[in-house]
């Protein structure tokens, strides 16, 4: 089954901003439910809203959002679906998700099939910035000391997420010393 153009189209709009032109869909316009919802799950209407193919994410998912308050009381919830636009790791989650997708392709070879299909389907930021460790301070130059060193302990972990950044289509890796997954922006 072919996906279906959004529905939604209607509420689609445009602003200009410093010359720039930007689209987005007009949420307010979806009535009084909206102004209703809290901001986090505004979020999830927008999601749906933008990525509302009817096969994938269908217009009762975006009814079942704006029937937020009523689908609380429903027994067992209801599924609402969520495509994001991006997912942020940090190392403690990108590097298994990194060894998993590796996995993954080395079973897909072993299998008859293509490797390079293997990739994240969204596009993955894995932030690596949590192996520093402090063996010199009060000094100037501490910081390059403390990277080597990081460098030298996680050689082989590095020259994976390397492999990993170059292989993978959709994942960007963001090297160490580039600062901490909270301060990241793109």
């Amino acid at each position: 089954m072919a996906a279906k153009s959004n529905p939604y189209q209607n509420l689609l709009k445009s602003i200009d901003i410093n010359g720039k032109s930007y689209n987005y869909f007009d949420l307010a316009a979806l009535g009084p439910k909206y102004d209703r919802l809290p901001y986090s799950i505004r979020v999830l209407l927008e999601s749906c809203v933008r990525n509302c193919d009817e096969f994938q994410v269908l217009s009762k998912d975006v009814q079942n959002v704006l029937d937020w308050e009523q689908n609380q009381a429903v027994e067992g919830g209801v599924e609402i679906a969520f495509k994001p636009a991006r997912v942020i790791l940090q190392d403690l989650t990108g590097v298994p998700a990194v060894v998993d997708f590796a996995a993954m392709r080395d079973a897909v070879k072993d299998l008859g099939g293509d490797p390079q299909k293997i990739n994240p389907i969204c596009p993955a930021d894995l932030v690596i910035d949590h192996s520093v460790q402090v063996d010199f301070a009060r000094t100037p130059d501490a910081l390059n000391k403390n990277q080597e060193l990081e460098f030298e302990r996680n050689k082989e972990r590095f020259q994976f997420l390397k492999w990993g950044a170059q292989a993978f289509d959709n994942m960007l890796i963001v090297p160490p010393g580039s600062g901490i997954v909270h301060q990241v922006r793109t």
